[in-house]
């Protein structure tokens, strides 16, 4: 059975997951779905990262020791992705004993190699950015442009990995294997970072001294492991990395890492660096997908504009929130979240479009039919466009295209429902012309079976309810983990079966009411 290994960044604990942190784990739930349709076997992983110096602040502020202050985050998190039906097989936290043997054995390969050097290093530190920066790249008033906060001079000693010995081998990957990066902005972007003279060696390690809470480094206990050597390395523990040889060797190299804009570079230069070093595979692709904006504004906390995608779930439907987010903006940019325009767009293509195309060919049906799907063929002009939206949706989710999926899945709505208006099938059973009115019902019910499987990785809950409509007596996730042991998932993409039995049992997802602006 072919593998599909897909992670997600994780997330520091510092703060509560918001709508931002959101984004990207429905997009990667939606991808494990997909392939998961498609037969693969998924393995699909999202965590936090548990050290570093803001979490030891965050802590300290909340009056409670670090490990009980991950332990209450990670309940945070692991409800907010519930909320939202997030499907992931591994929840990865950077304090699990597994994963300090990890990082330690990175640290050890690395060392072994020599590509691990101690030194003494003054520069500016940006705690948000957990990264050194150069005084150049601040903004007029000398803060860090993300962060919007000063960075700190730091003076100690510490280990630093020689990234520079290996920057000719990512850059020749790179262009080697363009789709190893992914869009096309962030591949140019890391190209001119690797030629940037100032891309120089890195440190690996912080001093107990500044900071206490990490991974202890093997043979000095005066160091912790630092971050990006800490957190990176949590892509290879969640598949069993070092002791697990046969779960490595089933799922490593992942097939996407699915990231924020913000931390290609530690993705696509500091972490296949390191892998050559430890004489690991490099990751198939790594995608760096834009941010969720409130207003034009990047969220943070310090601004106060998070969004809690808890209250949104609770609020409108998980479903609603997944197909909002992942429909109105291209996935490789940046966009405007805002409620007016998660309303506007799930009650026309959701409650209007799709319900709309649901309600009307199942009252036909049952009052034309008894119910049943009738015993006609689709013809091949539709077979053909069927054909063509499959083949059209699977390009656009294999290139990360979410919202380009969803259109053309809609595109086909809309055509089914203007097919319906244009021959009048309630006019051909008045008429007489029962087959020609079945065949009408039967093209509009198995548009919406295909319809359905593939709007399923976004809105499973409301897919699942027409499923069960048209009449199908195994949810879809069951039909999905019933194959899994045969790696096909072919019957999902059969055409609908005649005299099935269908069931109108009402909305599937009911038109949110708009709210009344006040003069």
């Amino acid at each position: 059975m072919e593998k599909y290994y897909i992670t997600t960044a994780i997330d520091y604990v510092n703060a509560k997951p918001h709508v931002g942190h959101a984004y990207e784990k429905i997009a990667a739930d939606v991808l494990a779905r997909f392939y998961r349709l498609l037969g693969r076997k998924v393995f699909f992983v999202t965590g936090l990262d548990e050290h570093g110096s803001k979490i030891e602040k965050a802590a300290k502020q909340a009056g409670i020791e670090p490990q009980k202050f991950c332990d209450q985050m990670a309940e945070e998190f692991k409800s907010a992705w519930h909320s939202l039906d997030i499907s992931y097989d591994y929840f990865i936290r950077t304090t699990e004993k597994r994963h300090y043997k990890a990082s330690q054995e990175v640290f050890s390969r690395l060392q072994a190699k020599g590509d691990i050097y101690k030194s003494s290093y003054t520069g500016l530190y940006c705690e948000g950015c957990e990264d050194f920066v150069r005084e150049r790249d601040l903004d007029e008033n000398g803060n860090c442009p993300a962060h919007k906060t000063k960075p700190k001079e730091v003076s100690e000693e510490n280990y630093f990995f020689k990234l520079t010995k290996y920057k000719a081998d990512i850059k020749k990957w790179l262009l080697d294997n363009p789709n190893a990066l992914r869009p096309e902005s962030r591949f140019k972007q890391v190209l001119n970072q690797l030629d940037d003279p100032e891309l120089g060696d890195f440190s690996v390690t912080r001093s107990r001294a500044s900071l206490n809470w990490g991974v202890p480094v093997p043979g000095d206990d005066n160091q912790v492991i630092y971050v990006w050597l800490d957190a990176l390395t949590n892509y290879i523990t969640a598949v069993g990395f070092p002791d697990d040889t046969k779960t490595m060797d089933q799922y490593w190299p992942a097939d996407l890492h699915l990231i924020g804009k913000d931390i290609t570079k530690f993705h696509a230069i500091y972490w296949p660096a390191m892998l050559i070093s430890a004489d690991l595979a490099l990751p198939k692709q790594v995608y760096g997908h834009g941010f969720i904006t409130v207003e034009g504004q990047k969220i943070s906390k310090s601004l106060g504009n998070v969004i809690d995608p808890m209250a949104l779930a609770a609020e409108y439907s998980p479903d609603a929130v997944r197909f909002a987010l992942l429909s109105c903006t291209p996935f490789d940019q940046d966009g405007d979240f805002s409620k007016e325009e998660l309303i506007r767009k799930v009650n026309a293509d959701l409650a209007n479009n799709l319900g709309n195309l649901l309600n009307r060919t199942l009252t036909l049906v049952q009052k034309n039919c008894n119910g049943t799907v009738p015993n006609v063929s689709l013809d091949k002009d539709w077979t053909d466009q069927l054909g063509t939206l499959r083949a059209n949706f699977a390009t656009h989710m294999s290139r990360l295209e979410f919202a380009k999926a969803l259109e053309v899945t809609f595109l086909m709505v809309d055509s089914t429902n203007k097919y319906i208006n244009d021959k009048k099938p309630w006019a051909l059973f008045k008429e007489g012309k029962q087959a020609d009115g079945e065949a009408v019902l039967y093209t509009s019910l198995e548009v919406l079976r295909l319809v359905t499987v593939l709007l399923y990785p976004f809105i499973p809950n409301i897919a699942e309810g027409i499923w069960s409509q048209l009449g199908f007596e195994k949810t879809i996730a069951e039909i999905i983990k019933a194959q899994d042991s045969i790696g096909s998932h072919d019957t999902l993409f059969d055409t609908i079966k005649t005299g099935q039995l269908t069931k109108l049992t009402g909305p599937v997802f009911k038109r949110i009411e708009e709210p009344v602006l006040s003069s």
